[in-house]
């Protein structure tokens, strides 16, 4: 998948659609309910999505700008801000989703081409402003999961699937307490190796289920381990 802005632009905007389509259909009592991450209803889900896109048009601005504006005013804000947003009812948080993303969205769409090249202050560090299509379509295409309502990483389209587990695999990298292991996409058939290869376990499967299972959306019981085991226990990501 590439990373031109423009070309993600698109499908950002009908990952969006889908998520939207979720989200009208929950009720009062579906939002409060759990989702998918320890402690957050899919209230706080949603309210995070939202905000998150009210943090990418800071991020935007700034790159359109020249000024020093940050995703997020600290980080104790964002969670004051989901905390603050996570109870309200279905139809408060489906409006405040469709229009911060609108708002992104036509940001994004009107931004100068030289403005893509900037540098801005993401809350995870400093980042180029054309990555941040790619950021958002992620934050969209993840948290969709976790709502835990319908929508499940088989759901994710092929060039998603492929991207985010090639990503995942770099962000796990080096880091302490990633097992070896090789990884082998049924898609591709290409293995992709996390630390040595030698004597390490290879898991199969489609490419959404491996980046699932390793992203803590899904079990992995789609998967195959060889030599037969059970799965080693990734690293928490993100």
């Amino acid at each position: 998948m590439t990373v031109d802005p423009l070309v993600l632009l698109p499908e950002l905007d009908r990952a969006t659609d889908r998520l939207l389509r979720t989200v009208a259909d929950l009720d009062d009592a579906a939002v409060t309910g759990p989702s998918l991450l320890p402690g957050w209803t899919r209230g706080h889900v949603l309210t995070h999505l939202a905000r998150n896109a009210d943090g990418y048009v800071n991020l935007l601005t700034a790159a359109r700008t020249g000024e020093d504006i940050p995703q997020y005013a600290s980080p104790e804000a964002r969670d004051a801000d989901i905390a603050a947003g996570g109870g309200r009812p279905a139809a408060a948080q489906l409006a405040d989703l469709r229009s911060s993303a609108e708002q992104f969205a036509e940001l994004a769409r009107s931004m100068p081409v030289q403005a893509w090249a900037a540098k801005v202050r993401a809350s995870r560090g400093p980042r180029v402003a054309a990555t941040l299509i790619w950021g958002r379509l992620r934050e969209v295409e993840v948290h969709h999961v976790d709502l835990a309502a319908g929508y499940s990483t088989a759901d994710w389209p092929d060039a998603f699937s492929q991207r985010v587990l090639h990503e995942v695999l770099k962000d796990l990298a080096g880091r302490d307490g990633s097992p070896a292991l090789v990884l082998r996409p049924t898609e591709t058939e290409q293995p992709l190796a996390l630390g040595p290869a030698d004597a390490a376990p290879t898991v199969t499967g489609p490419a959404h289920a491996l980046a699932g299972w390793l992203t803590g959306r899904s079990a992995g019981d789609d998967l195959v381990v060889t030599p037969s085991g059970p799965l080693p226990a990734p690293p928490a990501w993100l």
